[in-house]
């Protein structure tokens, strides 16, 4: 297998919990099946990059749909699957207790979210864009990690690389989807192509969504993966520079 050097980003209130952020290295690391790129060399990185969080571990991701579903994979006999492009469960969040496995999911753009209870032995990963966030990704994700142990008080959660606010603008038909209750994560972007627009917080979305669930101790990376192209894919991006297709960056954890 040939060697890889990631740029990996790792959060202090996930201590001596196996995680991280890979960025793309310059474009040089592509996560993302969906992506460009030849699916067996996307599996052997994506293979190499769980053995950086875990060595000797594989990686289990979903195929991911924007969902609110989560997977749950506890101590055996719970089924681990292949790491391949198809056949991989459609969920958007994976949580375990499981010390044989990395838990991931990939972005280009939405929030990552990574959790854990460190006393439980319980982690989870979400994949968390505003249509996720808004169905309830982060709090089905909590309820599955306390189905195997985990105490809500506990948790901590990481967000990882996302588009910021300044990057994410939006129309009214977005702004429709939200109630008066969340008018504070739109901010007035004036008006162009004759439309009123906005520009959306993401990451204080989900950040809200995580302390009406309970949660008191999050992080936040703070990277723009819009704007900081050399570290980071951005699906909004590629479409405004008319690239036929985008790479995925990969958000990682295991039980330690």
């Amino acid at each position: 297998m040939a060697e890889h050097t990631f740029s990996i980003e790792r959060a202090a209130i996930l201590e001596g919990v196996p995680h991280g952020f890979f960025g793309s290295c310059s474009g040089v690391h592509q996560f993302g099946f969906g992506g460009p790129g030849d699916a067996e060399d996307i599996r052997a990185l994506r293979n190499a990059a769980a053995g950086a969080i875990l060595p000797g571990a594989p990686l289990q991701t979903p195929q991911q749909v924007h969902s609110p579903e989560v997977i749950t994979l506890s101590q055996p006999p719970s089924k681990k699957w292949p790491d391949h492009a198809t056949d991989r469960p459609v969920a958007d969040a994976l949580v375990t207790d499981r010390t044989d496995v990395v838990i991931g999911i990939v972005t280009a753009d939405c929030g990552p979210v990574l959790f854990a209870d460190r006393g439980a032995g319980v982690v989870g990963a979400a994949h968390a864009g505003w249509r996720g966030a808004h169905g309830g990704v982060l709090e089905s994700t909590l309820k599955a990690m306390e189905g195997l142990g985990a105490e809500r008080a506990n948790i901590v959660a990481v967000l990882g690389p996302m588009i910021a606010q300044s990057s994410y603008e939006v129309d009214a038909e977005f702004c429709a989807e939200f109630g008066p209750a969340d008018a504070l994560h739109f901010k007035a972007a004036g008006v162009r192509e004759g439309a009123e627009r906005w520009q959306f917080d993401l990451p204080g979305y989900i950040l809200k969504c995580l302390r009406q669930s309970g949660l008191t101790t999050i992080s936040v990376l703070g990277r723009d993966t819009h704007h900081e192209s050399d570290s980071y894919y951005s699906y909004r991006r590629a479409v405004q520079n008319g690239a036929p297709d985008y790479g995925r960056q990969l958000s990682a954890i295991a039980v330690g």
